[in-house]
């Protein structure tokens, strides 16, 4: 205390007081905050580390013990464990304890700008980010589907578009009417409780799904089973053939792909090599279709996962491949499943561009 005084004695206008070592809990915080509020004429603030996972917690302690500053970081980045997370303390101090922080404008471009911080950094965003992560307003119990459906706040507890996020329905082998009917609403399908072809849908889902293909973050391919079964419209191209291969050149290894693409009548083959058998094939099959479909030029992937999904088998075991794919505007997820891991790779990629020229329908 006699620190701080001195501090303010000199000129401070602002006394921040710091949990460095982030070990304190938020009564702990909120009493000392209480104590220096009561003895200091400058301004207070406070500094806290999430070292026990109680960072934005803290701050908020220390806003109800009189700091009307507090110091964190976008996304959480910081020494150890991270520092106070801003985009969780921002909507709280906002939303929860309805003071005033920054305009509520902006306040809407909080997700856009929780993304843009890791886009710079280069990091891949947390879909499990409070308040800005993808995952922060998902359901997919068909119970949390329906009762959103019919009150919204029952499974949220504010409007995600608040903080520039926004409501996602996932889809799986669990899913209910409820949930597969608010996702094809959500990708843009005119399907209801009644349409016919609904249950066929939600079979199919559960057939694959069994079979090792997941929805969640598949939404292209999600997107390309509903309208093939609405729709029954014949696929803008097909593979009639590929083969990859690996060779030797000099101390580099080099991935070699050949594929064999239908366009209505014409077909196209084209040969490509890349780092691996993935970015060969990825290649290849775009270098076919670009000839009649330009706009695919654009597409490029974002991320690559496997899941093994019967490991006893060993190196026999099925494979699932998920893709994510961007065409600088948008972002889909695709999903492919085989025992082979470049079958797998292939469906994904696949999907993934048949879901781009769908989206430009």
């Amino acid at each position: 205390m006699a620190t701080w005084q001195a501090a303010e004695k000199a000129g401070a206008d602002l006394v921040v007081l710091c949990d460095t070592n982030g070990g304190s809990l938020p009564h702990e915080i909120r009493d000392i905050t209480r104590g220096a509020f009561g003895k200091l004429k400058a301004r207070i603030g406070i500094h806290t580390h999430d070292d026990i996972g109680l960072g934005v917690a803290n701050a908020l302690a220390g806003v109800e013990g009189g700091a009307t500053h507090i110091q964190g970081t976008i996304n959480g980045y910081g020494e150890r464990t991270g520092n106070c997370n801003l985009t969780s303390v921002i909507p709280n101090v906002a939303l929860k304890l309805k003071k005033q922080s920054l305009p509520e404008s902006s306040l809407a471009q909080l997700r856009e700008l929780s993304q843009f911080v890791d886009e710079i950094a280069n990091l891949r965003h947390n879909p499990r980010q409070p308040w800005v992560g993808s995952a922060a307003f998902s359901h997919k119990g068909g119970i949390h589907v329906d009762a959103v459906q019919k009150l919204a706040r029952t499974y949220e507890h504010i409007d995600p578009a608040l903080v520039g996020n926004a409501r996602r329905v996932l889809v799986s082998d669990l899913s209910g009417r409820s949930n597969i009917v608010m996702k094809a609403q959500e990708l843009g399908f005119d399907l209801g409780n009644d349409t016919p072809e609904l249950k066929a849908i939600l079979n199919r889902i559960k057939e694959l799904e069994h079979q090792g293909y997941e929805y969640e973050a598949a939404e292209g391919s999600l997107a390309l089973l509903i309208r093939k079964t609405l729709e029954r419209r014949i696929p803008p191209f097909s593979v009639d053939a590929y083969h990859v291969s690996m060779r030797r050149d000099g101390a580099a290894s080099v991935c070699e792909a050949t594929i064999k693409v239908r366009v209505r009548d014409e077909q196209a083959h084209t040969v490509a090599e890349g780092d691996g058998p993935v970015n060969a094939l990825d290649s290849a099959l775009r270098a076919a279709l670009v000839r009649f479909y330009p706009q695919l030029q654009s597409v490029k992937l974002t991320d690559y996962k496997v899941r093994i999904l019967d490991s006893v088998a060993g190196t026999a075991a099925k494979t699932r491949v998920l893709i994510e794919s961007t065409d600088g505007k948008e972002e889909w997820g695709t999903v492919g499943a085989s025992d082979n891991i470049i079958e797998a790779s292939l469906q994904a990629l696949v999907d993934s561009m048949e879901y781009r020229l769908m989206k430009a329908k």
